[in-house]
């Protein structure tokens, strides 16, 4: 677990309530198409983020990044949504996981998925595929902006991960989005409070605004 308070914080939270938080704001966030490896999967942490592109002639290297990322932060990697090719597989996964990295998350696939599944690694991908990118992808650069599922990563910015999906909090905008966030979780759990303890969910959702939690003002 990373020891920034900010991401403690956000660690405590959902996706969904966080996505909530997001859309007050009027700021893109949901990762569109990117899942689990397997369902009970959480990750917290700061963006190291890389991209990359088709191979030149001759061919540069997948990368030595993961020599460069701090413990606690996701590896954030966009492959342009390629499908045909890896990115990330069984030695990256078990080096990710033996230095306490939070978790990764591909624009694109994984492979070795094995490995990941018996240490518990969480991978957020858009499907599995066995084929190596070596020599059909390079990386372009690290720790710039990359966009993953339609929505654009800056290194730093907050990657939450569950069984939902990934969502993505901005730096310049995180504690705002937090504190909007903790309303939202409150809200919702005095809604279901009072649910549980007799009113109808009309009424409940009434008494604490669920209808416009999630709406931006004004």
């Amino acid at each position: 677990m990373s020891d920034d308070p900010i991401v403690q914080r956000f660690a405590a939270l959902g996706t969904a309530t966080v996505s909530d938080a997001l859309d007050k704001h009027v700021r893109p966030g949901s990762l569109l198409g990117l899942a689990p490896l397997t369902d009970g999967q959480h990750m917290a942490g700061r963006a190291y983020t890389v991209r990359y592109v088709s191979a030149q002639t001759p061919a540069g290297t997948v990368g030595d990044y993961i020599d460069q990322v701090q413990p606690g932060q996701v590896v954030v990697l966009d492959n342009d949504a390629r499908v045909d090719c890896t990115v990330w597989g069984d030695i990256l996964t078990a080096v990710a996981h033996h230095r306490g990295i939070a978790g990764t998350v591909i624009e694109g696939v994984c492979r070795d998925t094995h490995r990941a599944l018996s240490l518990g690694y969480p991978i957020y991908s858009h499907g599995r595929f066995m084929r190596t990118g070596k020599d059909r992808v390079e990386v372009a650069e690290e720790q710039g902006p990359v966009t993953i599922g339609g929505v654009t990563v800056r290194p730093g910015d907050i990657l939450l991960g569950d069984s939902d999906g990934v969502v993505v909090i901005p730096q310049d905008i995180e504690e705002d989005i937090l504190e909007t966030a903790e309303t939202i979780h409150r809200r919702e759990e005095s809604i279901l409070e009072a649910a549980l303890n007799g009113a109808t969910i009309a009424e409940a959702r009434a008494r604490f605004g669920y209808h416009n939690l999630q709406r931006a003002e004004g």
